[in-house]
């Protein structure tokens, strides 16, 4: 069952771009009354230094300060049930057989720097599969798909949605990393201290070569597979079921990292708020280069 979720994810820009009408605002109208503007040649990198400037000032202003009460009230709330949660979740799905430990065969192994080095994973069991969906590369997998549709239908649209998926996925990857390094807290698997040490700013070096003792807060595999959902949502509207689909399969991949020991509960609500509120704001500022024809 889960090689087809896989399957049918991945043949989702071949669906989406296969459309006959677009959507605004919920208005069905023809197809090429809406034009998206193409996107510049390696703007998903050159956006980056405005756009993040532009989300942080947009993220901090008054009309946003009931959100981000409701993100710190979210983190705290579930910071101080966190052990708990983590245990009763271990306990309830080993007695559903659900195995915690991850499981995978390497689609390709090669050697890099004479160090071996796994280039796409198959996965053995279900708690694997999920977690793997957050993994970045599925995401740039579904951007290379938009990106060839958008190529050999000339579609914008589609092109957009691959340069701001390529865009996220390397604000998000160094966004997250940076705050990792800021706060190091312990994973579930390695806490030396009920719901895990925080030690922020260690050593560079144990940084680097000890994850799992600072790279818990927040959750970057959540913030990711949150924003692809988000960005392939907004850019696709009348795919009603995108949103739906795609937030309930990142319910299921915290219940994955939670079971298999990467994350606490409390690592999600700023991975979740970084996740969507990323993919809105590039999203929406895409939408003002729309030109009625």
């Amino acid at each position: 069952m889960v090689k087809y979720i896989y399957i049918l994810l991945l043949l989702l820009p071949l669906s989406v771009c296969c459309q006959q009408t677009d959507t605004l605002l919920g208005n069905k109208i023809p197809v090429n009354t809406i034009v998206y503007q193409k996107p510049k040649p390696f703007s998903f990198i050159t956006n980056i230094p405005k756009d993040v400037a532009g989300f942080a000032k947009k993220s901090f202003q008054k009309n946003n300060y009931n959100n981000l009460k409701l993100v710190a009230g979210s983190t705290l709330f579930l910071w101080l049930s966190d052990q708990a949660i983590t245990n009763t979740l271990h306990d309830k799905l080993e007695d559903s057989k659900i195995v915690s430990t991850e499981s995978f065969s390497p689609f390709i192994n090669v050697k890099i720097g004479g160090k071996p080095t796994n280039i796409g994973k198959i996965p053995r069991n279900i708690n694997t599969a999920f977690y793997n969906l957050g993994q970045g590369s599925f995401s740039m997998l579904l951007a290379g798909g938009f990106y060839v549709m958008g190529k050999i239908k000339k579609d914008n649209r589609a092109l957009n949605t691959a340069s701001q998926l390529a865009e996220s996925f390397i604000v998000l990857g160094v966004g997250t990393q940076a705050m990792k390094y800021f706060t190091g807290r312990e994973n579930p698997s390695d806490e030396s201290v009920i719901r895990g040490r925080w030690q922020p700013f260690p050593m560079w070096q144990d940084f680097q070569n000890h994850k799992t003792k600072y790279d818990a807060f927040p959750s970057g595999h959540l913030a990711t597979f949150v924003n692809t959902v988000t960005i392939i949502g907004s850019n696709y509207p009348e795919k009603r079921w995108i949103k739906p689909v795609g937030y309930s399969i990142a319910g299921l991949i915290a219940l994955s990292m939670i079971n298999n020991g990467v994350h606490w509960a409390s690592d999600f609500p700023l991975g979740i708020t970084l996740g969507h509120g990323y993919g809105k704001y590039i999203t929406h500022k895409a939408r003002l280069h729309m030109v009625s024809m």
